[in-house]
């Protein structure tokens, strides 16, 4: 009996320590505010950016003071500022209803497009300050007879290259392009159009491009369409910077659509090389897929939607990925999951999914409904992300879903040459004593509590990027590339 009592308590001791374990990692949701359509509403495809100080930025589609959305920033507590009201010049030459979040360029301001508005009614390409003075830059049209438009509407923002110019998609390709299917354009910070590449489904290309670009490790541009490829429902597709375009695959090459359909979100570049996204549609349930792709072309499915009953896991993901730096990959899906409303998820790079939140599982889907842009990782370790319906006014929220995951540092650019001037982003900086890049020390640099000033020292070698502070020594999330 003794041992048996014995026993006994070393298995409750057991279960006591391993859930001790899982409620001190920390991995909670939290609704950190809700948009009440003064301050925006519909936040779409987009995914948060950190700014220079600590703050979250992004777009809301539709409400605000002019009903033509916003630009907004956030701060990790969850006080929301809105920076810019969208059509607040006359017939809304400043544009409106952006559909995709913000990028930050090496200049300190932000880069976004509106899928509306600008001076001639078909979108533009807009630069934004810290504190909110908006400048439009491009304004895409119709006709490219009287303008040099590489086409119009986009429904993704922009990329900067390492050249420093940006890259974006129309989802439309102008009045005179054959089929109207999209294009890839390279502007620069001044409005130039340098380079178009018109998308011609009948050609094999994709079509209707969504998702925003990402620049690979190789230099080149990689992306998804919607529609288009081979069968018509989506491609995955290499870009140079100079804009000559391959078609890596082509979707709904297996039988029913097995391997997915029109992937919107996009792909990224995970740390092993290979580019991960996901699919709207189409796989084993046909409610959407996650998939690899490697640079040869070759994709594997690694997961598909509504496999769990009743479609716990969610489904319909509109929105790309982000890896963490615990290697695994989160995302979003804009529907289904134990509430009807999408879920979170976490998914392993062998491809185990586990759903970390079911949206509306609140009273009046006060926790958020739909998400669909991706969610990012700060600095910090959390992850914050936006959903497009649901809070306390039925308009979107932000939400934050802690992972327990160590604070990094992240750089801005994420590559450059020796002499280049780079940001780093971080928290509790202000007291850096040393940056080195893989290794290199920078014989100078000036930090602030959450960014660092520095330039990249002579015999730099591409890998990580570390700070180290009174408390602690920071780590970049992804190596610094040198270039030549």
């Amino acid at each position: 009996m003794e041992e048996l009592r014995a026993t006994r308590i070393a298995c409750s001791l057991l279960a006591l320590f391993i859930a001790t374990a899982v409620a001190s990692s920390g991995q909670t949701f939290k609704t950190l505010a809700s948009f009440d359509g003064t301050d925006g509403g519909g936040p779409f495809y987009v995914t948060l950016v950190q700014g220079a100080n600590g703050n979250f930025f992004g777009t809301t589609y539709g409400d605000g003071a002019n009903d033509g959305g916003t630009v907004f920033e956030v701060s990790p507590a969850g006080r929301i500022t809105t920076l810019y009201n969208f059509c607040a010049q006359a017939e809304c030459a400043d544009g409106y209803e952006p559909y995709a979040g913000v990028a930050l360029a090496t200049n300190g301001n932000f880069y976004g497009t509106t899928v509306s508005g600008g001076s001639t009614g078909f979108g533009n390409v807009f630069e934004i300050t810290p504190a909110g003075k908006l400048t439009t830059i491009y304004s895409f049209c119709y006709t490219s007879s009287t303008c040099d438009s590489p086409g119009y509407n986009p429904h993704a923002g922009v990329t900067q290259g390492s050249n420093g110019n940006f890259y974006g998609t129309t989802f439309q390709g102008t009045s005179n392009d054959t089929y109207n299917d999209g294009a890839i354009y390279e502007i620069t910070g001044a409005g130039t159009i340098e380079g178009v590449f018109n998308f011609d489904i009948y050609a094999g290309d994709g079509g209707a491009p969504s998702g925003a670009l990402v620049q690979a490790s190789n230099g080149d541009f990689y992306g998804t369409t919607e529609g288009g490829g081979t069968n018509f429902y989506g491609a995955v597709f290499q870009a140079t910077p100079a804009l000559n375009v391959t078609t890596l695959y082509s979707f709904c090459t297996l039988s029913n659509c097995g391997d997915g359909q029109e992937p919107i979100g996009g792909v990224i570049q995970a740390s092993n090389g290979k580019f991960y996204g996901t699919t709207a549609y189409g796989g084993a349930n046909g409610d959407g897929t996650v998939f690899e792709i490697n640079l040869a072309g070759k994709l594997t499915t690694l997961y598909s939607f509504c496999s769990q009953t009743n479609c716990a896991d969610g489904g319909i993901p509109q929105a790309g990925l982000v890896q963490a730096t615990d290697g695994n990959f989160y995302g979003v899906t804009s529907s289904f999951g134990s509430n009807g409303s999408g879920t979170l998820f976490r998914i392993t790079p062998s491809g185990n999914l586990k759903v970390l939140h079911s949206f509306c599982s609140e009273a009046n889907c006060a926790d958020g409904d739909s998400a669909i842009g991706a969610p990012m990782q700060a600095t910090n370790g959390d992850l914050y992300g936006t959903t497009d319906g649901g809070g306390t006014s039925g308009v979107g929220t932000i939400y934050r879903w802690s992972t327990g995951l160590a604070p990094f540092v992240e750089t801005i650019p994420t590559s450059g040459k020796v002499g280049a001037r780079i940001t780093i982003l971080g928290n509790s900086l202000a007291g850096a004593t040393s940056v080195t890049f893989n290794g290199t020390a920078a014989s100078s640099f000036t930090a602030a509590a959450n960014e660092i000033e520095v330039t990249v020292p002579t015999g730099a070698t591409t890998g990580t990027v570390q700070v180290v502070t009174s408390n602690e020594t920071l780590s970049s999330n992804v190596p610094f590339q040198v270039l030549p």
